[in-house]
């Protein structure tokens, strides 16, 4: 059978039925397995055939055709239907249908009442619909006038018109037609299971034609005027504001002709050219359509003509504060006196009773409030305080300013009583200035800084006039530099920042010529905290750049403080220690690899949070791993209260930003921005001198033994699955791409042998051979990846034994080891460097490799990327070649697919791993591990 995109190809035409839902949309499609007869137009003759054609009733094909409308692959005559069904889309869903009985006596629903612009687009559709769409030959020709006015280009002159035969079949004329697929899709769309729940009968509920030839009567008075019916308007008047009531005045607007407006009082007296015997009726349901938006209008049914309504002050409120945008909606339009204006407005104001701080770092840091009011204006001028006081005391929905009278919305009214707001916090208000939204009330509003709040918000984009600082022993690059500026401006101002280059970019050696710059000022010490393998690159780099500058390391069991300098500790031993580092005083405190930090609920983001320091900046190439809940928990730490508490960040940016929300994208971005500087390899002038890389997927074939005990793990599993709930589900679905991920790296590691044989057994590992067998022979080296250490073991084990030199590094090797290993590698000791992606991920300088193996996938591309950035980082000379080896007709194939468009959401919102496919179905989950 032809997929729904197939069928677009093909010529569509629409076949009206009785009712209209039972009409069908025939594809012309040579492989169709019905028959039907088609009319074609030449030379003005039009003739008949036979085609095969595959027939789908209307309410299947409207998805179909809605999606042809937009593929340039798509018939026209099936695109045109997807124009229509897209109109009878949006007048069902604006509730635009009517009850009616066809003329077969089955009940229907129809399109309608159209006001003016749906009558033109109806118009507009059939003038622009193509002859393949109405392919479809009328049963019984009518009379040759009436042929002339049916054949396509109707409307040329008739001297233009080609000769018509005066018997034969025709085309159908296209206006009906196309109001004939409106009716049929307003009929099928409503009807549904539900639908004859809800309403205990089947007549205009279930899809099976009903006969009700007894409801044509009252059907007909329900929808009178489908096609010539009236709309509605009210008018309303004030003799005079101060005193007299207001009142709602019924216009009637003609839809056949929208220039006929005349008042219903006058309608009902006879005074009504052009609208018809049944123009009563039709205002009369008008009346009780705009009652559903504002009941208020109910009271009109209760007049013996529904002309006019006395208005309470109440009521005028109730029109202000949305009632009128209802009606609007429902197709009701409110029009307001000339001699009332509704030109107020109100806006947020930051910051506009006070005067500018003296001591920006005490401010941004929280011990100072600044002000938050709504200033009210009128025609876009400011009102003054006793203007607002006026507002603020008026008891009636109008008052007199500026000598005219004013409409007052009741939430201005209130805004004027309620002038002075929660007041914000230096940071809060920064963040307000810099995004131009601040939450009152749980709702967005616009803001307006003062004068000195925006030259603070400029002062951030401009860089501190800052050089390199004495004592720096080297040369910074111009993006460095640049880097150096950045934090200092953000230090200077008590504000913390993070540093997200890419790894190999030098973000060390620009933390250190910060330290040199702010010890020149008196700043105080530095402490550093990283991960344990970090400790010795930081000291040699730190000796290296900053000669003379005190070293010491807060680790194991020697660990000392100092008043100037550096001094380093790892994660571990500052969670364990925090106590003692906290009531040192540092002049600056970093955070390498913040994304160790990315849970605000571990042990040691809190512990990091209680060292107070002047300054806090976070080192990281990965400001987002998984999700933005990870660059809060950065940012929270850098500079507290910046984006709020979790929970309202999350509802105010997380959830907004994952869903597609642009805008919300694109002001989260002007916020962040400020307060994290990102730099990447590939941008135009940042590291030019860095030689290409090349990044392949390596496809390998499973061996009979890994095919076997794939499949036999799938099914095993699949079956405990269906049979599992909630936690137990979870569990089993890691423990089958967990155990699936280990098959395809080799037998061995699922099975976990004691003294395994490894060479045949594997795939991926006859591979392995290859690549470093070449890598090798050219005098090369390479970092090999793998999440698994007993992977790694039996990789260091296969490689040792055919003689090549290796050595592994994972998370249980001691620093002072780990600093050899480097060392070694470096040296060109040992050209393979067996690596745990968790452990040597980050941080290392390994540039003697040209090639890096990811032997197996991580979930997130980031990750993989700074594992790369290892050997692809500033001091690599030659080309580097990424390979990564993926079993072919598995998961790791699936989840290759995904990585790729996943790496383009690396900077903004990224699935949470594993943890995202324990949410499948079953259905779903067994495409996802099927192996093809």
């Amino acid at each position: 059978m032809s997929t729904s995109t197939d069928l677009a190809r093909h010529p569509a035409v629409f076949q009206p039925g009785d009712p209209p839902r039972t009409g069908q949309v025939a594809f012309l499609d040579p492989a169709g397995d019905s028959r039907v007869t088609v009319a074609e137009e030449h030379d003005g003759q039009v003739t008949t055939r036979s085609a095969a054609a595959t027939l789908v009733p209307v309410g299947e094909a409207v998805a179909t055709l809605a999606r042809a409308r937009m593929d340039p692959g798509a018939h026209p005559a099936a695109r045109f239907w997807g124009a229509a069904a897209l109109v009878a889309l949006q007048l069902v869903t604006r509730g635009r249908i009517l009850p009616g009985v066809t003329a077969g006596e089955h009940d229907s629903w129809r399109a309608g009442p159209l006001d003016a612009d749906d009558l033109r687009r109806v118009r507009e559709l059939a003038a622009a619909m193509p002859a393949a769409a109405r392919a479809i030959p009328l049963d019984t020709p009518p009379t040759a006038a009436a042929r002339a006015d049916a054949l396509p280009h109707a409307e040329d002159p008739p001297e233009s018109r080609p000769e018509v035969p005066t018997e034969g079949p025709l085309l159908p004329d296209a206006e009906p037609l196309v109001r004939a697929f409106l009716d049929a899709v307003a009929d099928a769309m409503p009807r549904s299971p539900g639908a004859v729940r809800a309403t205990g009968t089947t007549a205009f509920a279930a899809a099976r034609p009903v006969k009700v030839p007894h409801l044509r009567r009252w059907s007909e008075e329900v929808s009178a005027g489908l096609d010539a019916g009236v709309r509605l308007s009210l008018r309303v008047e004030a003799d005079d504001p101060a005193e007299a009531e207001f009142r709602a005045v019924v216009q009637l607007h003609s839809l056949a002709d929208p220039s006929l407006v005349v008042d219903a009082a006058d309608l009902w007296q006879g005074r009504d050219p052009g609208f018809g015997a049944r123009a009563r009726i039709e205002a009369t349901l008008a009346v009780r359509r705009a009652a559903r938006a504002w009941p208020r209008l109910e009271r009109l049914l209760d007049s013996a003509v529904p002309d006019e309504l006395i208005l309470t002050d109440g009521d005028v409120e109730d029109l202000l504060a949305g009632a009128a945008d209802r009606l609007a909606a429902a197709g009701v339009d409110v029009h307001w006196p000339r001699s009332l204006v509704r030109g107020l407005s109100a806006r947020a104001v930051l910051g506009d009773r006070d005067a500018a701080p003296s001591d920006l770092p005490s401010f941004l840091g929280g011990q100072h409030l600044t002000s938050f009011d709504w200033q009210l204006a009128l025609g876009g001028e400011r009102l003054t305080a006793a203007e607002m006081d006026r507002l603020a005391e008026a008891h009636r929905p109008v008052v007199r300013l500026r000598d005219q009278w004013v409409l007052i919305d009741p939430d201005l009214a209130r805004k004027a009583r309620q002038r002075d707001l929660k007041p914000l916090t230096g940071i809060e208000a920064l963040g307000a200035a810099l995004t131009g939204t601040v939450e009152v009330e749980g709702e967005q509003v616009p803001v307006e800084p003062t004068a000195w709040l925006n030259e603070l918000r400029e002062r951030l984009a401009e860089p501190a006039a800052v050089d390199p600082p004495q004592g720096l022993a080297a040369t910074l690059r111009d993006y460095q530099l640049a880097g150096l500026r950045w934090l200092a401006r953000m230090t200077s101002l008590g504000l913390g920042a993070c540093l997200a280059d890419d790894m190999g970019l030098g973000k060390t050696i620009t933390l250190i010529a910060l330290h040199l710059h702010r010890a020149a000022e008196g700043a105080g010490p530095t402490l550093v905290v990283c991960p344990a393998s970090l400790l010795g690159n930081w000291e040699r780099e730190i000796s290296r750049f900053a000669p003379g500058v005190p070293v010491r390391r807060f680790h194991g069991s020697n660990r000392a403080l100092a008043e100037e300098g550096f001094v380093l500790t790892t994660y571990a031993t500052m969670r364990l220690d925090a106590a003692r580092l906290a009531a040192h005083r540092w002049g600056l405190l970093v955070a390498d690899e913040a994304q160790h930090v990315k849970n605000p609920a571990s042990g040691t983001a809190k512990a990091l949070r209680e060292i107070p320091a002047a300054a806090r900046v976070a080192l990281t190439g990965t400001p987002v791993e998984n999700n933005l809940s990870e660059l809060w928990a950065i940012l929270d730490w850098t500079t507290p209260g910046l984006l709020g508490p979790l929970g309202r960040f999350r509802a105010r940016w997380a959830k907004p930003v994952e869903s597609g929300d642009t805008e919300a994208a694109e002001r989260l971005s002007r916020l962040v921005g400020a307060f994290l500087l990102r730099r990447r390899k590939s941008d135009p002038g940042i590291a030019p001198e860095l030689p290409p890389k090349t990044e392949t997927d390596r496809p390998v074939a499973l061996t009979v033994e890994q095919a076997g005990l794939y499949e036999a793990v799938v099914r095993e599993i699949m079956t405990q699955i269906a049979d599992a709930q909630g936690m137990a589900r979870r569990g089993l679905i890691v423990k089958l791409l967990t155990g699936l991920k280990q098959i395809c790296n080799h037998p061995a590691q699922y099975l976990h042998e004691a003294s395994p044989r490894l060479p045949g057994r594997s795939g991926k590992l006859e591979l392995l051979d290859e690549l470093v067998d070449t890598i090798v022979a050219e005098d090369g080296a390479v970092l090999v990846f793998t999440q698994y250490v007993a992977m790694a073991r039996l990789l260091e084990r296969h490689l040792s034994g055919r003689g090549v030199p290796t050595q592994l590094l994972h998370g249980g090797t001691p620093v002072a080891r780990r600093e050899e290993m480097v060392q070694r590698f470096q040296d060109g000791s040992a050209p393979v460097f067996l690596l745990s992606l968790k452990a040597a991920g980050t941080g290392l300088n390994l540039t003697r490799a040209d090639h890096v193996i990811h032997y197996d996938r991580w979930w997130n591309p980031a990750v993989e990327d700074q594992a790369t950035d290892r050997a692809y980082r500033i001091g690599q000379t030659r080309p580097v070649q990424v390979h990564r080896l993926i079993a072919e007709g598995t998961i790791e194939d699936r989840i290759a697919q995904m990585l790729t468009a996943k790496r383009s959401l690396a900077d903004a919102v990224l699935a949470a791993g594993e943890a995202a496919f324990t949410e499948l179905t079953d259905a779903e989950l067994a495409a996802l591990v099927e192996l093809r």
